[in-house]
């Protein structure tokens, strides 16, 4: 296989972990802020809400008590261009631009498919297309429009390509090459200076040492129930939480510092007390409780993934 169309097929690392490679050319068509699909005129402009664009008398009833501006989610402006003047938002105008975006999207995967299944000769080649899901309806209002209008063109209106998860993919083609992938990321300079420098090399031995102890946990403890499995559960979460990426990535780039810190250092504490709780037998009902209900997310996690 040529090395230009190495992206387009997984590999196996030697650990037996498979590993895809993003395609650069429909994730640029998407993602990129001067290329990409979003920053069309017709669209609304983020940017502008009525928590900033109106009269303060008239909006002091819906914002912070404090008299703070604040955005309300009411925006009546398109992205028009680069410049103040901005045009009236047109739903049904933006609706039709998504579907004439998704209509692209597809004829240039198509193409790319076919182009690549030519010099492919054993097997399918694979589009990995990933994004980050606050792209669509938050940053893009119109993104998950796209994505419908994506999902029923590609269903309806061609025989070329056909939607697959990695999993399926791996299904109908066992056989691929082993190889140690080099350490890469999508952030700048494609490697991880974003999430390790000055700013945030600190949290990495507290996040190791809590990756460890829950390894610890959930090999010392296969077969918990009651309060014990909901305290091995939660502490589970609050390792994942701890090592949510945009933490250290809010450090690099100076917005909400501090906000970031208070997240990490929370999660590391509540992790580090339920370990010395779940290791002494006297976990602290009410207080997990509390941050299970604060910190909620993956409801049906297993801690035994683990061990």
């Amino acid at each position: 296989m040529e090395l230009q169309t190495c992206v387009y097929a997984p590999i196996y690392c030697r650990s037996g972990v498979a590993a895809f490679g993003r395609d650069i050319e429909s994730s640029k068509q998407v993602w990129s802020s001067k290329e990409g699909y979003p920053g069309d005129y017709d669209y609304r402009d983020f940017y502008r809400d009525v928590g900033f664009d109106l009269d303060f008398d008239y909006i002091r009833p819906y914002i912070h008590p404090d008299g703070v501006r604040v955005n309300l989610g009411i925006k009546y402006y398109r992205i028009t261009g680069q410049s103040d003047h901005k045009e009236p938002y047109v739903r049904k105008t933006a609706l039709d631009r998504a579907a004439e975006h998704a209509g692209n999207f597809l004829f240039n995967r198509e193409k790319q498919i076919e182009w690549l299944h030519s010099i492919m000769q054993d097997r399918k080649p694979i589009i990995i297309a990933p994004y980050d899901a606050e792209l669509y309806g938050h940053w893009w209002f119109e993104g998950p429009d796209w994505i419908n209008y994506l999902l029923r063109k590609t269903a309806y209106d061609q025989k070329t390509v056909r939607l697959i998860t990695p999993t399926e993919y791996l299904k109908e083609n066992p056989t691929c090459q082993i190889a140690t992938p080099s350490h890469s990321s999508w952030g700048y300079k494609g490697y991880a200076e974003v999430w390790l420098n000055e700013s945030n090399d600190w949290i990495y031995r507290h996040l190791h040492k809590a990756a460890d102890r829950m390894v610890e946990l959930a090999q010392t403890y296969p077969h918990a129930e009651g309060l014990q499995l909901r305290a091995l559960s939660q502490a589970a979460r609050e390792v994942l939480l701890a090592q949510s990426s945009d933490w250290a990535f809010i450090m690099k780039t100076g917005s909400h510092v501090e906000y970031a810190v208070k997240r990490t250092r929370e999660h590391l504490i509540r992790f580090t007390k339920l370990y010395d709780d779940i290791k002494g037998n006297h976990i602290d009902e009410g207080w997990l409780g509390d941050i299970e209900y604060k910190d909620n997310l993956f409801p049906d996690i297993d801690y035994r993934i683990y061990a």
